[in-house]
């Protein structure tokens, strides 16, 4: 029996990377989860029942937001956890790298790359950092570093796995390593859910929903400005990260917060549409979770959403591996007021296949995800 463990970057906040690694910790439920600080909150609420290993520097990086200000010192940090008594190391990298850790020499370290660091590789990332001077001073002097550790660290895994062509295309670009590509697990796909009596009730309900964490390069001004725009209702649910991208309930504006995955199903199956903005987005899994309801998607025309939304104006974009003739969403070039409210105006006009929609989300399930998963694991 192969001794697996699993790799986190950290435990802070509860987004889709946090999600993917909970169905893997459940795939794998004896693998204890070393990551390089856990702070209180949701996403250490979500490993509760798990064994959570931190780094000898947590104690360092829980203090205030000095996580973010040390990252020159990401070598040392993973150099710290050792991993040499495990086979296989599955690990889940995005801004903090989780690499560089412990390992022997003939155990197999998978990474599943939700992408490469975005503040390291010039993305636009959730402070906006990199446009300020403090930002542009400190990745003068501290991407180097970084940027070499990153890259070092890359050679030693043995199978890296992107969650979307998007990011199979960045890895290949940072780190010269081809990829295989799996898509995250869609949560949202039970059958109470899909034959959910509240789908027929969308053109009197009458609003659009967006679903995100509450912070900077998710589109969620653009998204409150095009719907105001275009005079729609519009209903933000997420947790709230900072103040300075605080979302305040106005008339056509209703901020929700943080809802339970019983209140969210119910607002997916009830939106006319849902709108996702952000612009190089690695894969978007509320996007998914939003069609798998049969909701159709409004979505910005780059990143990971040219692999999921189907837009028949864009007849080259989708992935060629699944089959679907349904449209599913609306694809927009810019996301400034005026194209966001032509966007929601082609929503409206359009007759939409809710159930072709929720067919074509269907492809991203867990049962496809977790088969390729253990598929590499277990070296097939």
């Amino acid at each position: 029996m192969k001794k697996i463990a699993l790799v986190h970057d950290y435990l802070n906040e509860a987004g889709g990377a946090e999600r993917v690694l909970w169905v893997l910790a459940e795939m794998y439920p004896k693998a204890p989860i070393y990551t390089a600080f856990v702070k209180k909150g949701t996403a250490r609420e979500m490993f509760r029942d798990r064994i959570v290993v931190e780094s000898k520097w947590s104690w360092l990086l829980k203090i205030g937001r000095l996580y973010s200000y040390l990252r020159f010192c990401l070598p040392w940090i993973w150099r710290s956890v050792d991993l040499s008594r495990y086979d296989v190391v599955i690990t889940s990298s995005s801004g903090y790298i989780a690499r560089g850790f412990r390992v022997r020499e003939d155990a197999t370290v998978i990474a599943y790359c939700h992408t490469p660091p975005r503040w390291l590789y010039g993305y636009e990332t959730p402070t906006g950092a990199q446009t300020k001077w403090w930002g542009k001073l400190f990745m003068y002097f501290v991407g180097p570093i970084v940027r070499y550790f990153d890259y070092k660290s890359a050679e030693r895994v043995d199978t890296w796995i992107a969650n979307s062509q998007e990011v199979a295309g960045r890895i290949a670009k940072f780190y010269r390593r081809d990829s295989v590509v799996i898509y995250p697990p869609i949560r949202i796909q039970s059958q109470k859910f899909r034959s959910s009596p509240i789908i027929t009730q969308r053109s009197e309900l009458g609003y659009y929903l967006l679903v995100s964490r509450i912070v900077g390069g998710k589109g969620i001004e653009e998204a409150i400005a095009g719907a105001r725009k275009a005079g729609v209702k519009l209903k933000v649910v997420g947790e709230q990260i900072s103040t300075q991208y605080a979302v305040r309930s106005t008339k056509l504006i209703e901020y929700l917060g943080r809802v339970s995955d019983s209140e969210l199903v119910e607002l997916y199956a009830g939106a006319k549409g849902f709108i996702a903005l952000a612009r190089d987005e690695d894969f978007g899994m509320t996007v998914v979770e939003a069609m798998s309801c049969g909701t159709p998607v409004l979505a910005y025309n780059g990143g990971g959403y040219r692999e999921t939304v189907i837009d028949h104006k864009y007849p080259s974009i989708p992935v060629s591996q699944f089959s679907s003739g349904a449209q599913t969403g609306v694809l927009i070039n810019n996301t400034d007021a005026e194209s966001v409210g032509e966007g929601i105006k082609r929503i409206e006009k359009t007759k939409w296949d809710h159930e072709g929609i929720k067919k074509w989300a269907g492809n991203f399930n867990r049962e496809n995800f977790e088969r390729k998963i253990r598929n590499i694991v277990d070296g097939k």
